[in-house]
């Protein structure tokens, strides 16, 4: 464990748990959060997952845009894609995995490249729904971050398997709070 691992793991802690609580600012400290993660993962050859950190760079100021439109309109509402709106995302993310396992596997010495694609192929997925408040990322991220224990604890990485057990347990959180925040349709 290093300093920078502590710092990236406290920090969060503290994004999730704001974005539980649909708070703006779960989505700042995330951005400091996965740029402090890119070098973690590159330094334990776990690429996908570093370029999953830059992507998620990109997303949590994508985030931050549609979370901070508070201004002009109301605040985003939590909101559920239908198992048909769900069928591109998904597909989406299988198609990131594979191609991304693919590459991994043949262009670089990769630690866990097909496993590492699959979880940062679908962890794009789970972003994007976070961001536009779809309450089906957190049934994802509950998936997800069981197999990110496994994985990092295969690679040592125990003070960041410990962050992403209790990641699981803020998705469940996330996923019974957003559940009652949803606006009744007619």
């Amino acid at each position: 464990m290093s300093g920078l691992e502590l710092l990236a793991s406290a920090l969060g802690v503290i994004a999730v748990w704001l974005t539980v609580k649909q708070n703006v600012w779960c989505w700042p400290i995330g951005l400091i959060m996965v740029l402090l993660y890119s070098w973690i993962f590159f330094d334990v050859k776990l690429y996908s997952d570093m370029l999953l950190q830059v992507i998620y760079a990109v997303l949590q100021v994508y985030g931050w845009v549609l979370w901070s439109r508070r201004q002009q309109a109301p605040a985003r509402a939590v909101s559920v894609l239908t198992v048909q709106a769900m069928l591109p995302g998904l597909a989406a993310g299988a198609v990131v995995s594979l191609l991304l396992g693919a590459a991994m596997a043949h262009f670089t010495d990769a630690a866990q490249p097909w496993l590492d694609a699959a979880l940062t192929g679908f962890s794009l997925v789970a972003q994007v729904w976070m961001a536009q408040k779809r309450l089906q990322c957190w049934p994802l991220w509950i998936l997800l971050d069981v197999i990110f224990v496994g994985l990092f604890l295969y690679k040592a990485l125990y003070l960041t398997a410990a962050l992403y057990g209790l990641f699981t347990l803020l998705a469940v959180l996330g996923w019974r709070e957003w559940r009652r925040a949803l606006v009744p349709t007619a």
